[in-house]
């Protein structure tokens, strides 16, 4: 089965837009098309984010509320996770660090100043959501 992080942007812009990339991935998981692979590190950062004026206007609580409880429902949820240095960004060193110690085949994010130029990690590859959806066939 295909092990997949979904970077905290991607999850957040399922929200944003019904049938854009981010939404038809999460909706895939939420169908079963792969395992998703989250951390309370993710969590938290979830929530912190969510609290982002910018961010309220565009995410309703209750959107919120229901992600953060499907991952603690459905997806695999990693703990003690490798301290590493990868990113540019020391504050997405987790997703590194979740992609090594859930063994997963694919990390996606929109963020292409950072964490989308390092391309792989391991056996990971970091690909944008149209990518995904390109390989999942989606």
């Amino acid at each position: 089965m295909t092990r997949v992080i979904l970077d905290t942007n991607v999850l957040l812009s399922a929200f944003f837009k019904v049938e854009s990339p981010p939404y038809k991935l999460v909706h895939a998981w939420m169908d079963g098309r792969f395992d998703l692979l989250s951390c309370n590190e993710q969590i938290e950062e979830i929530t912190r984010v969510a609290r982002y004026p910018q961010v309220r206007r565009l995410i309703q609580p209750a959107e919120i509320g229901w992600l953060v409880n499907r991952l603690r429902d459905r997806a695999t949820l990693l703990t003690g996770l490798p301290s590493l240095n990868i990113s540019p960004d020391p504050a997405d060193n987790f997703l590194f660090s979740m992609a090594e110690a859930g063994a997963a085949t694919h990390l996606v994010t929109g963020d292409k100043s950072g964490v989308l130029r390092i391309r792989k990690h391991r056996s990971t590859r970091v690909v944008t959501a149209r990518q995904m959806i390109d390989f999942l066939k989606i």
